[in-house]
């Protein structure tokens, strides 16, 4: 039986985790005790169901620290369950709580609803430490953390490590659930190109534009030697799931192309793999726009 927790923090997506798992076949469970999941796993069994989802979360408050132990149980049982994280900013999690005006299950008078969730990221400091999957949830649309999950749900034969590849712009911030982070503001940036800079890394123009610098191919070769190399020893270790992030200043060329680059390789060995371009939809500073516009301050001479 294939059995996931999704687990994490209020607001992170627990909620379109849920529809969508039940959408596509799982018996899901919402807001369950940890110490009822190994028989809720044996009840599922005797009936035949072979796909069980359960969200387990702050709100079932002291008896979440009873999760940590059930896995342990349900291991030994020989009906392991993977944990997927739900996670965001706390910036983000906070506008959420303020556009849906729903109460965080930590609030309580006298307390802010940051508070609520800083104290709720304590409390599950121990379970996304240990678990499976972390996904970020902060600049994911509904459908974008359902394509995310279909990669958890992917059942095909092959490796099972599962890869996410992620573009991202480091003046947004590192994706908070990246494993390996790739930085590639050396290379040539169209963004200063005028009839590049409305353009994604998507665009073939663009992609020939980065592949054109002299500098693209040798990094590409040693990025995918090492990643060829390391990902077999994830996999030894029992890993399930990769995020590769690679970003550049923006994150709407160059690092959209080397990602896309970087996915077309991983699919050539077998490997499942998503990709995600994070903040490839931003607008780009109009031109003309200072060099701060950019995220940084361009050093005479420095390399653009």
């Amino acid at each position: 039986m294939r059995f996931l927790i999704v687990t994490g923090m209020s607001g992170a997506g627990k909620a379109t985790a849920l529809h969508y798992f039940t959408d596509i076949g799982y018996y899901a469970v919402d807001n369950i005790p940890p110490r009822l999941l190994p028989a809720l796993a044996d009840s599922c069994c005797g009936d035949g169901q072979d796909k069980l989802m359960v969200v387990v979360d702050a709100r079932v408050g002291t008896a979440l620290h009873e999760l940590p132990a059930t896995l342990e149980l349900l291991a030994a049982r020989a009906t392991p369950a993977e944990v997927i994280f739900l996670d965001a900013s706390e910036e983000v999690l906070v506008r959420r709580f303020k556009e849906t005006r729903r109460p965080h299950p930590l609030f309580a008078a006298g307390k802010s609803v940051l508070e609520a969730i800083q104290a709720e990221r304590a409390l599950l400091d121990e379970i996304r430490e240990s678990a499976d999957r972390i996904i970020d949830t902060s600049s994911l649309s509904a459908s974008d953390l359902s394509s995310a999950l279909a990669l958890t749900a992917d059942e095909r034969p092959g490796p099972r490590l599962q890869i996410t590849v992620e573009s991202f712009g480091f003046k947004h911030g590192i994706p908070i659930d990246a494993d390996l982070v790739f930085d590639v503001r050396f290379l040539a940036n169209p963004h200063y190109v005028d009839r590049l800079r409305p353009l994604t890394g998507l665009s073939p123009e663009v992609a020939r534009y980065v592949h054109q610098d002299p500098l693209t191919e040798p990094f590409l070769e040693k990025m995918f030697d090492l990643v060829g190399f390391t990902l077999p020893q994830y996999q030894r270790e029992g890993k399930a799931y990769l995020n590769i992030a690679i970003g550049c200043t923006g994150g709407r060329h160059r690092s959209v192309t080397i990602a896309e680059d970087l996915a077309t390789y991983l699919r050539g060995d077998s490997y499942r793999v998503e990709v995600l371009h994070r903040d490839a939809r931003r607008e780009p500073a109009p031109s003309g726009s200072p060099a701060w516009a950019d995220g940084r301050i361009e050093e005479p001479g420095e390399r653009r």
